[in-house]
């Protein structure tokens, strides 16, 4: 049973610390970055799909925070983002 609370309490604080260097949906370009590039995506019809295929492909780009240019679409939506650094 300690077994199990130890590999249970490892689990939930390895993904805080993966939580912690994710990039961050920003409104306006951060002050203290740079822009690092663009991004394209094509979701689903919701928009929280496009939101999150974004975040993972900044991700993926070593981005400190992304910001959303446009959305497009109706059946499926096409997203565009900003990389910052």
């Amino acid at each position: 049973m300690k077994n199990v609370k130890t590999l249970f309490a490892a689990a939930v604080l390895s993904s805080l610390s993966f939580a912690s260097f994710a990039a961050v949906e920003v409104h306006s370009a951060p002050a203290n970055q740079q822009q690092a590039g663009t991004i394209a995506v094509t979701a689903d019809s919701n928009l929280s799909s496009v939101e999150n295929q974004l975040a993972q492909k900044a991700d993926e780009m070593g981005a400190k925070s992304f910001r959303i240019t446009s959305v497009t679409g109706s059946d499926k939506l096409h997203g565009t983002a900003v990389l910052y650094k």
